[in-house]
């Protein structure tokens, strides 16, 4: 989660906003025990309630909804399942509230965090206070309860630092390893550890607490390293979620910076196929249970920014606007996700290709900018959503 209200007036203001727009009587089926989904109003967690939501589980959201955009989420969770929805509107800092809402779910995850690194710069007791404290906050809660239901955390590739040790070859588009197994494979598990910015220490000492507390308090828990994720309802920015962000400066005709030269790679990973990737690990629990995986699309599934750019132009038909600056901080040159760990215990396989997986965000996006009132793209409205937009 982003900050928090700071005073009583922002959060009862907060609140009836919500009540006003999504507000649905409490569900009361006491042999249907909730699946509780921190920062469930966010991108990741919107997409997975829907899928359980689908599936006829009750879900529980707990987000304190102080990113711009996450109450259409929920709203669109709302009006798609009605009261097997549940929401939650407190912060992870509050302790009182995290016992509360774990004590009767079946299963938790835990994705709700400050998620930019430009803002931990920025305020860093507030990032180590959001990602480490409320992810201890919820493991203590877990804790308490008779029988601690199994969580899934999503951490992040920066625990391993910039890989500044790992050797690049540039190529025309893209940096390729000079190691021939992290060019075949990506980066696996057994990477040292190596935090890096005060998101990295946060998200880290997160991590490790987690898989700590599996071992010392034998819960049942795990955690997800994760790579670029992206799909529907992800309305991305320079600081989180660059593939929405491309996308949406490409559908309004906004100039796109690149940091640095745009030969840096991620593999990416299609939302759905990280749902799946949920969905299995909590059905596999008991044989994973303490393990960190690292997940993403693969070396099938990378792409360098330039390569993104001329899918983008390809999509569009026209021309992108395009700047370069000065790299920013740690930023990795090459980042590639080994999954062979993941993929082996549970049988998972990323199913959406990067081409297919851009194209279909691509429409969505430019289905959502049609929603906007305003010109007939919805250009004014879609480009404020995309500078003030929620970092999901």
């Amino acid at each position: 989660m982003t900050k928090g209200k700071s005073s009583a007036t922002n959060e009862n203001g907060r609140r009836r906003n919500l009540h006003a727009v999504t507000h649905i009587p409490a569900h009361k089926n006491g042999k249907l025990k909730p699946i509780l989904i921190t920062g469930g109003a966010g991108f990741i967690g919107s997409n997975l309630a829907h899928r359980l939501l689908s599936a006829g589980h009750r879900v529980r959201l707990l987000d304190n909804l102080s990113r711009m955009g996450v109450e259409k989420n929920l709203q669109w969770l709302i009006e798609t399942h009605g009261d097997m929805v549940d929401i939650e509107v407190p912060d992870v800092r509050n302790f009182s509230v995290l016992k509360q809402a774990v004590k009767d779910a079946s299963q938790v995850f835990h994705f709700a965090a400050q998620v930019a690194v430009t803002s931990s710069l920025v305020d860093p007791r507030e990032d180590f206070e959001i990602n480490a404290g409320g992810t201890l906050n919820l493991l203590e809660a877990i804790r308490t309860t008779d029988n601690p239901p199994p969580l899934v955390f999503t951490s992040t590739n920066k625990v391993y630092g910039n890989l500044a040790d790992v050797d690049f070859t540039k190529q025309s588009t893209r940096y390729a390893p000079v190691d021939s197994s992290i060019r075949e494979r990506g980066i696996a598990e057994n990477r040292p550890l190596d935090f890096h910015s005060p998101y990295g220490c946060s998200k880290g000492a997160a991590d490790q607490y987690v898989v700590d507390y599996a071992r010392t308090y034998r819960m049942p828990a795990l955690v997800f390293r994760m790579s670029c994720i992206y799909g529907p309802h992800q309305h991305g920015n320079e600081d989180q979620g660059w593939v929405a962000h491309f996308i949406i400066q490409t559908i309004t005709g906004q100039p796109i910076t690149i940091y640095g030269d745009g030969r840096q790679v991620r593999d990416v990973l299609f939302i759905e196929d990280l749902v799946d990737a949920f969905l299995l690990a909590q059905q596999h629990m008991k044989k994973l249970s303490g393990n960190a995986f690292n997940i993403g699309g693969g070396p099938a599934n990378s792409i360098s920014l330039l390569e993104l750019l001329d899918l983008l132009a390809e999509l569009n038909g026209v021309d992108l606007s395009i700047t370069f600056e000065d790299w920013r901080a740690a930023d990795q040159r090459y980042y590639v996700t080994d999954t062979s760990k993941f993929s082996g215990l549970t049988g998972w396989t990323p199913k959406v290709g990067v081409n297919e997986g851009v194209r279909r965000l691509y429409e969505w996006l430019l289905n959502e900018s049609a929603h906007f009132s305003g010109d007939s793209l919805g250009v004014t409205q879609l480009t404020n959503t995309a500078v003030h937009a929620a970092k999901l």
